[in-house]
């Protein structure tokens, strides 16, 4: 990957999820209807963008740095629990204290009320499993969580296993994982495909210039034409298992061909050498160092935004307030979270070596004496 590429991409990772604070601004009122005209809704496209690239960096780090088993768990294991596990603890504390003492209870209320419950279940990353939809209070995004963990586990399933054991392994969590994630699974594997592809088919320089050109302006025109919204429709007419509900993944076709054209952007971006981003590479790593948190924690500040304060959909200083709040909170919790992964990383290498240690010695043979 060279460097312009992987500058690339972090601008686009850090984009998406702007993109998905600028849809839920609409989607949450912070907006009003006539304003929300001129902001952009990409939140689902910024997710398909998110899964492809996930394939992507996945297949990447496990062929370039070789990662065994241990490493691979645990950099996985460090990666999404740094950000998501204070934010799920942080999300039920915070929901519990406002509908205890400062309103009735919400709709989520029930989750809080049972958080020894959900609390495990959320870490397991269960709600999208089969026909279960269930997301913490005041964590609308982390749906897509329960999509990209279980893919990472199928992943590592065919690549460090053989013979017997990817079988059945495989066969096992692709049973667990269910229609929805099937769904969605080939446009996660897509990312995969991508990186073992993309040097099969080189382009000149202005080539891929001009594709990656025309792939935006594919997008724009999708967008343009609400293209989504008629194959949604048409997605959920031609499915043939009534008791199977679709839920967030309704629309999967729509999600197929913004898929195909995330690949062509960056097939073409792999070639481009947009070398201009080098000047930016400092800027670029530091923002796009946030990205998961801004994905994560823009909801929680939302939520409790609108819970204390009656927000004016009209007024500039409440929606410059709230974006501001947005930033800083990023800011503060991605220092203590995103940018600790190194400590997650090491706990949970300590914990896998604890783990090791204990079922090795239980299933090692006992030595008996006359």
């Amino acid at each position: 990957m060279n460097k312009p590429y992987s500058l690339y991409l972090d601008i686009v990772r850090f984009l998406a999820s702007v993109f998905v604070v600028l849809d839920h601004f609409n989607g949450q009122q912070i907006v009003s209807r006539e304003l929300g005209k001129y902001i952009p809704e990409f939140g689902r496209e910024a997710v398909i963008i998110f899964f492809v690239l996930s394939g992507y960096v996945i297949a990447f780090t496990t062929e370039v740095k070789q990662q065994n088993l241990r490493e691979y768990v645990v950099a996985r294991c460090a990666r999404i629990y740094s950000v998501a596990l204070p934010l799920l603890l942080a999300a039920f504390c915070l929901n519990y204290l406002c509908n205890t003492y400062f309103s009735s209870p919400s709709q989520a209320y029930y989750e809080v009320s049972k958080a020894y419950v959900y609390i495990p279940f959320h870490l397991l990353f269960l709600g999208e499993l089969w026909n279960l939809s269930e997301v913490p209070p005041w964590l609308i995004p982390y749906w897509s969580l329960s999509y990209e963990v279980w893919y990472y586990i199928f992943f590592a399933t065919l690549y460090y296993f053989s013979s017997y054991k990817r079988v059945l392994l495989s066969a096992f969590v692709f049973l667990v994982l269910g229609h929805k994630l099937w769904l969605l699974l080939p446009v996660w594997m897509s990312g995969v495909f991508l990186y073992h592809q993309q040097n099969r088919f080189p382009l000149s320089i202005a080539t891929a210039r001009i594709g990656w050109g025309i792939s935006i302006l594919v997008f724009g025109l999708f967008e343009y034409l609400d293209a989504d919204k008629n194959l949604t429709i048409v997605g959920e007419a031609i499915w043939p298992f009534p008791s199977l509900m679709l839920g967030s993944a309704s629309r999967y076709l729509a999600d197929y061909l913004v898929c195909l054209i995330v690949l062509c952007n960056f097939w073409c971006a792999r070639y481009a050498r947009f070398t201009i981003l080098e000047k930016f590479t400092r800027s670029i790593k530091t923002i796009s160092s946030y990205t998961f948190t801004l994905y994560l924690a823009h909801m929680l500040v939302i939520s409790i935004w609108l819970h204390f304060y009656r927000h004016d959909t009209n007024s500039v200083i409440d929606i410059l307030s709230v974006s501001i709040l947005i930033a800083l909170s990023t800011y503060l919790i991605g220092r203590v979270t995103e940018h600790k992964k190194t400590w997650f990383a090491r706990s949970f290498d300590n914990l896998w070596g604890y783990l090791a240690a204990v079922f090795s010695k239980s299933s090692s043979p006992k030595q008996y004496q006359d």
